[in-house]
Order: structure tokens, then sequence, then C-alpha cells
């Protein structure tokens, strides 16, 4: 049931947040492919140099007649930035949805899969109807990149994150056949050394950026460099012996 703006009796809008996958255009669904056309206002995360990923994957879908609400973050580990920015868009975002407008919130991968579009559900979801598209996650685009099973019958998978603590990493690394650790790039040179001392080194394969123009894949990641890598990476990581 549409919730009504009690000051000016006007039907107020609704939140959509909208998944766009990993990188891939032609990844989109139909479905968020209408919305996204059709949206009067749209909100995507903004780097400070004013580019967006999520914008650019789904640029082909945009109206040009939609107005913007860039949502500017650094992507690195200051929470209480971050958590500003969210506050800022969410007043912005309010305006519009109080004057009966929807807003389109893109999101890389799937929205609700370590997607921005939950930090605002939390300020907005009270208040406003709020709706969900699925996007096709980072997990499933590398394992269809690399032509890779995550699992198989009675096989265990986990997902976990570059910011959990070593312990919790190592814990999966030696519990799970298979995982995937995403947002890698920051934890790259921790991840490499946790690989190698559980003896997983050789199960693990490295993408960045999957899905794009500048996609990386280091099958052999031995040879990887131990260093810092790009915000959008993951670690695949599929035990052999249990693809036998």
């Amino acid at each position: 049931m549409a919730s009504i703006n009690a000051q000016s009796g006007i039907k107020k809008g609704k939140l959509i947040g909208i998944g766009v996958g990993p990188g891939d255009p032609e990844l989109l669904t139909l479905k968020a492919h209408r919305l996204i056309e059709s949206a009067p206002v749209i909100s995507f995360i903004e780097n400070p140099q004013g580019e967006s990923q999520a914008k650019t994957i789904a640029s082909a879908s945009l109206n040009a007649k939609s107005l913007q609400i860039p949502v500017v973050i650094n992507m690195n580990r200051d929470r209480l930035s971050a958590n500003k920015a969210y506050d800022q868009a969410a007043i912005r975002i309010a305006e519009q949805l109080d004057q009966g407008r929807d807003v389109v919130f893109l999101c890389e991968g799937d929205p609700l899969f370590y997607g921005s579009y939950a930090y605002l559900l939390e300020r907005l979801q009270c208040d406003y109807l709020c709706e969900s598209v699925p996007g096709i996650s980072s997990v499933f685009a590398s394992a269809s990149v690399l032509c890779q099973p995550l699992t198989r019958l009675k096989d265990s998978f986990a997902v976990l994150n570059g910011r959990n603590s070593d312990d919790a990493l190592l814990q999966a690394l030696n519990a799970h056949d298979s995982l995937v650790i995403m947002k890698a790039g920051q934890a790259r040179p921790r991840i490499l050394a946790l690989l190698q001392q559980s003896g997983r080194i050789a199960d693990a394969v490295y993408l960045e950026y999957i899905g794009r123009d500048n996609q990386r894949i280091v099958t052999d990641v031995a040879t990887l460099e131990n260093k810092e890598g790009a915000y959008f990476s993951l670690f695949v990581i599929v035990r052999k012996d249990a693809m036998t």
C-alpha cells in the first residue's frame, strides 16, 4: 500500500535498489533496464574524481531527463566520512520521495549482497516503500568467467570479506572446500600469506574488474605482486581434490 505525505497529500515515491551486475552491461536484467530507463531520479556511488562504476555499467539504460543524485564516497576504510555521505544522500533522496518521485539507486553486483544500497535502507525504509531488484554478484560472475563450478555434491562453500581477521580467514580456508574472498584489494598481501599458510595457494585464482574492459585474471597467484590491489577484486579458492 502506497504511503502518503501527510502535509501535502502527495503519494510518496518508492526507493528502488537495482543491481547492475559486476561490469558487463549485457548482464543487466530486463527489469533493471526498464526501471532505470523510466526512472525520474537515479542515484549512485561516485568517487571524488566523478567516476561511477555502477553508472558506467548502466549507461545504455540511462534516461538523459532523469535527475541524478551522486553519492560521493572515497573507497577506503573511513566509515565516518562514508556515513556522512549516506546521511546527506538520504536527505536528498527523501526530498524526491516526498514529492512523489521514485528514486532508483544503482548498485554494482547485487544491492543486498555487500551492496551500498543497504546503508540507504537503514536510513529510509522506516518511512518509505523500498524495493530491491537483484543483480548478478561478482561471486557468480567470477565462476562464470573461469568456467569453474564453485560447489558439487557435499562441498562446503563460504563467502568472506578481505576485512575479516586473519583468524577468520584462516579458519574458513581450513574448513571449506570452496570460498570466495571479496573486496580483497587492501588485504591482498595478508590473503596471499594466509593462502600459503593454509596450503591453499595452488587452489586460488585472483580476479580484478570482472566483466569490464580492464578485467584481469591471475591463475597462478604465487606470481601475484605482494602489494595492495584494486578495490574491485577477489580470490576464488576451490579445493582441487574436491573436484575429482
